[in-house]
């Protein structure tokens, strides 16, 4: 049966509640989307600024545990911050702008190394590229895709650290760092420049995850398919 993947869309996958616990103890609330067969990649998603509505469901995230482990043959992990909730419950701890999330981040990778993640790339949105300059240039990450990076949490010392490859995914009408300033900023980067989009990329949904496949599976064809020949569900998740 022939589906058109839609925003509610959630295609077949292996997927499994999880608990990621940090260095000063707390547990944070995720979530684990395999493909059926082995991962080309895998994703750790940092999410938006949780005090203005980012979580581990926020749009762009959703949709790619939704869709990529069927799509793209990739593993996507999504979790919530400390102190950040969301419909799967709420993590441990209270928001810390950007300094004890650093535990977060290295739970988060400590978790995907004990389950033998293959191809490990950072996801960050917002808040979460800030997350990914200042704590994930690990040893075992590949790289990190930036989407609408504002460079608020984020020194120039961070961004000249950064040794990994780099990829800025930025919209044409971002409210704090727009592409002419990306390339001024971000001199390591590839810019990915995205017209007419605004900060969140509501509506640009399928060129940004076309964009993260491109970059961290780079032998799977883009554009994705929009049409899935298979089982699927509609799945709508509460935002609290």
């Amino acid at each position: 049966m022939s589906t058109d993947v839609r925003a509610n869309t959630m295609l077949p996958a292996l997927r499994e509640p999880v608990t990621l616990t940090t260095a000063d103890g707390l547990r944070l609330v995720g979530e684990l989307a395999l493909p059926e067969g082995t991962p080309r990649a895998t994703l750790v998603c940092l999410h938006p600024l949780p005090t203005h509505g980012g979580m581990m469901d926020s749009h762009l995230y959703r949709k790619a545990a939704f869709r990529l482990p069927a799509l793209a043959d990739i593993a996507v992990l999504r979790f919530n911050t400390r102190g950040t909730a969301s419909e799967a419950g709420r993590s441990e701890g209270i928001f810390d702008n950007g300094d004890g999330e650093r535990l977060d981040v290295q739970a988060a990778l400590e978790f995907v190394a004990s389950r033998n993640l293959p191809n490990v790339w950072l996801v960050g949105w917002s808040f979460g590229t800030d997350l990914a300059l200042r704590h994930g240039c690990a040893d075992e990450v590949q790289g990190a895709v930036l989407i609408s990076p504002p460079l608020r949490y984020s020194s120039p010392e961070d961004l000249a650290a950064w040794t990994k490859p780099l990829v800025c995914l930025v919209p044409e009408f971002d409210d704090y760092l727009r592409p002419a300033q990306a390339r001024e900023r971000f001199t390591q980067a590839r810019i990915e420049e995205f017209a007419g989009a605004k900060h969140l990329f509501v509506g640009y949904t399928e060129q940004v995850l076309d964009a993260i496949v491109a970059t961290v599976a780079p032998e799977v064809e883009v554009p994705l398919p929009r049409v899935w020949d298979g089982p699927a569900q509609e799945r709508r998740v509460t935002i609290v």
